[in-house]
This record gives C-alpha cells, structure tokens and sequence, in this order.
C-alpha cells in the first residue's frame, strides 16, 4: 500500500522482459538505506518487489501484465521514474490509498502554468480507468496522488491542478504532449461498483455480472430481505430498544 506521495526520483532500465533495474538518485541515498529483498515500492506508481539490492539502487521483478498494463514497456533506460516505499504502520498519510496496481495508460494533452500552479490535462483512452474518473475524486497519476479538478462526462479526459513543488520534484515536469503515464483509479469506486452490481436491478443492464454472483446473491436472498425490513418491534424484541 502506498499514498501516492513520491519520495525521490530514479532512472529505469529493463534487464529483461522480467527484470527491471532501478538507479536512485545519490541525494536519496539515505532513504532507501534499509530497503531489503522483498520490499514494495512504487516505480511510477508500479508496485514491484525488490528481488536484488545494488549500490545504487534496486533490481525488480515484472510480470507481463505489468508490462502490458504499464508505460514500463516504454522505458529506454534513461527513463526517469517517482519513487516510493511502501507505507508503514504510523506513517502519515498526506495523499490517497494507492496499491500500486495500474488500471491502464493515459496520455498528457497539455500542462498549462498558472500563477500558483500546473493545469496539466489528460486524455483517458481506456475504459477500465475512464469508468472511475469523477470531479473531486482522487487518481495517481505514475505514483503521484492528485485530485481531479474537473472531467469529461464520460471519464475520457480530466484536468489536475499541480503544485509547483509536486511538479518539481516529480517526472511530472517532464511530460510532454502526448507522454504516455500510468493511471490508478481509487481503488474505493472499484469496491463501490462491485457492491452496486450485487442489486439485481443492475443484472439487465450490467452484462459483466457473472452468473456465480448472481447465484450467490440469490442464495442469500432472505437475509438480504430480512435485513431491510428491520422495523421498530423487531429491535425492541431483541433488546436493542
């Protein structure tokens, strides 16, 4: 689990289709002091498991999936990647929960200077993320937790208001027209359509409900009914008033 807060920034090369090498920067030396095998951390958002400790930095494991869900696939081995560790019981959480677990790649329309910040707009080609985009609501954009200022209806386009030090601090600065970048809807909408798609008023319309939630819904039909038809003398007879 992460906040979306990126701590330094790093250089990514691909050893191979599974294996990435990650080169901190020699001024955040002191912050990936105690990183061990086995460690999480956040490479553009990415979240991937330390399976080697160099000098310098990290090397990690990737799978395909995360290859082809992710801008790493990109990457030319000068690639400039926002860095995080995993967070730890205690820590403050400044951002959003971020998992680490890409929805898919946008791409940077424009990024526009403003007296006290970077209007910095994207265009959102995939449904999977697209779906989750809403006004107010969060989205990690490679790692970096932001708020979504305004949208499109649909979640196709949305525009963030960067501060200037999240701008300057993070790979965001060096985005261009058209970049491409990791997206990570919150993870809070996913669990909230999940939960919609449990009213049966949404099979009809909803053609990826599967038939063993269907099933599973149905079974449990009575308590459901039950449990929405609490009245008063029902908590009276169990002690509740």
């Amino acid at each position: 689990m992460f906040t979306g807060l990126v701590v330094s920034l790093g250089t990514l090369r691909l050893r191979s289709e599974q294996l990435a090498e990650i080169a901190c920067s020699s001024s955040s030396a002191s912050i990936w002091a105690d990183l061990a095998i086995g460690d999480s951390v956040a490479v553009d958002g990415v979240c991937l498991t330390v399976t080697e400790i160099l000098s310098h930095g990290f090397v990690a494991a990737i799978s395909p999936e995360t290859v082809s869900r992710t801008i790493l696939k990109w990457s030319d081995g000068a690639s400039s990647v926002n860095l995080e560790p995993s967070l730890r019981v205690g820590s403050k959480l400044g951002g959003h929960f971020v998992t680490g677990h890409i929805d898919g790649v946008g791409y940077l329309e424009a990024s526009v200077q403003t007296a006290n910040s970077w209007e910095m707009s994207f265009q959102v080609p995939d449904s999977r993320v697209a779906r989750y985009v809403v006004s107010k609501g969060s989205i990690a954009v490679n790692g970096v937790s932001l708020t979504i200022a305004t949208c499109s209806s649909t979640g196709d386009w949305f525009q963030v208001a960067v501060i200037p030090h999240t701008y300057g601090e993070t790979n965001l600065h060096l985005l261009q027209p058209g970049s491409p970048v990791n997206l990570e809807a919150d993870v809070l909408g996913k669990y909230v359509e999940k939960f919609l798609r449990l009213n049966p008023s949404h099979w009809e319309n909803d053609r990826a409900i599967t038939d063993f939630e269907q099933t599973l819904y149905t079974a449990n039909l009575p308590t459901v009914r039950e449990e929405a038809g609490v009245t008063a003398g029902f908590l009276a007879e169990h002690g509740y008033l």
